[in-house]
């Protein structure tokens, strides 16, 4: 379901604007604010031919989908959308990078292929890592481990579903 960019910044727009609507989103706000996102202009530049691309795949694909597996609720008829409880699950599902970082899993697996690398170097005592007390290793790859995982709740807690005021991946996407 979130392999679609497209899903993934309706999802982004519907969750920070259903907040101060009733819970309520117009469709035609939706796509507006999705192909500005697409384009990369701001919302008032959209053209039509851009506006009507992404209101009707929304309306036609998109949209029905989603509220299918019931992360929306879509009413086709009135042309509303509303964020279901079910979409605050789907958070945790979006792997946010900016411009050339790496994913966060990537990341952790480097860093203990490095520490692992590391440890076993000190083990057979390959030089230099003989200079340093054993513990001092062990020592430096938890500190290790401790800065990434804090640097990842800081950076991933600005990035919230909803939050800011363009979707997160949009920088990875460029």
């Amino acid at each position: 379901m979130l392999a679609n960019r497209r899903r993934r910044y309706a999802l982004h727009a519907l969750k920070r604007d259903a907040e101060g609507a009733d819970g309520q989103v117009d469709l035609g706000t939706l796509a507006e604010q999705v192909a500005a996102w697409e384009n990369e202009v701001d919302p008032g530049e959209v053209s039509y031919d851009e506006r009507k691309r992404v209101y009707t795949a929304l309306q036609q694909s998109h949209l029905p989908k989603m509220d299918e597996v019931g992360i929306v609720s879509f009413n086709k008829d009135r042309g509303v959308v509303e964020p279901t409880p079910a979409m605050d699950d789907v958070e945790i599902y979006m792997d946010v990078i900016h411009g050339n970082e790496i994913p966060w899993s990537e990341y952790y697996l480097g860093l203990s292929v490095v520490s692992a690398a590391l440890y076993a170097a000190v083990w057979i005592g390959v030089y230099p890592f003989t200079l340093l007390p054993d513990l001092s290793w062990g020592v430096f790859i938890v500190v290790a481990f401790l800065v990434s995982s804090l640097a990842h709740r800081y950076y991933t807690s600005e990035m919230r579903l909803g939050t800011g005021e363009m979707p997160p991946e949009m920088e990875r996407e460029r």
